[in-house]
């Protein structure tokens, strides 16, 4: 289990999970960008368990911007079907193999109280696979209205609260149509949580988490 101390959060390893294409930018993007800025040697694992055609090529180039190609990463994009994640046994099968294969200090998913089935499933998969991993589970917000109270809070700067935003609009042009799809959507979510966590710049992302070790 990776230990918060002192000195703030310093992992080694970091494993994304998202259920769609976008889900790991918009729920934890801020996070990411403070991380590999802190930790230059950090490696990640960037998983997407559900995409195909733009929104394949869409989830592979914002990963690879946002983690740069310097940096030791592994990127794998999935194309198990969307809204069904939680019919399909190969989907733990996945599971099984990513818990052989990735060995993670800090583990970035979904929420468990997510009210989208895909996210729910990712969110229980890794609570079960990463048993001894700091996990900590993002936020997304969506029409079901479904954000809860997250405990943990990740403050950010101005700087980096303008790259998450700008990140997740130039990498997802696909979404663009959508009406929430806008710069104050992730912008205000980000405040708020800013404001309940007294962020000196005013804006912070939040996670949920089941457990963890403070030295």
């Amino acid at each position: 289990m990776l230990t918060i101390g002192a000195g703030g959060l310093a992992p080694a390893r970091v494993l994304c999970l998202g259920a769609h294409s976008d889900d790991i930018e918009i729920g934890s993007g801020g996070t990411l960008l403070k991380l590999l800025a802190q930790h230059p040697g950090m490696a990640v694992d960037w998983v997407v368990l559900s995409a195909d055609g733009d929104r394949a090529s869409e989830a592979r180039a914002s990963a690879e911007q946002f983690l740069g190609a310097e940096r030791e990463a592994r990127i794998s994009i999935e194309s198990f079907r969307e809204r069904y994640l939680p019919y399909d046994p190969a989907v733990k099968e996945y599971f099984d193999r990513l818990g052989r294969e990735a060995a993670p200090d800090l583990v970035l998913c979904p929420w468990q109280g997510d009210a989208h089935q895909d996210h729910r499933l990712i969110s229980d998969l890794a609570a079960n696979t990463f048993r001894d991993q700091l996990i900590l589970e993002y936020e997304i917000p969506k029409y079901d209205g479904d954000l809860g109270r997250p405990a943990v809070y990740v403050q950010l700067t101005s700087a980096q609260a303008d790259a998450k935003v700008a990140a997740i609009r130039e990498g997802f042009p696909s979404q663009a149509e959508r009406p929430w799809f806008t710069d104050e959507t992730f912008r205000s979510l980000m405040r708020l949580r800013g404001i309940e966590s007294r962020s000196p710049d005013g804006y912070a992302e939040a996670f949920h988490c089941r457990k963890m070790v403070l030295a």
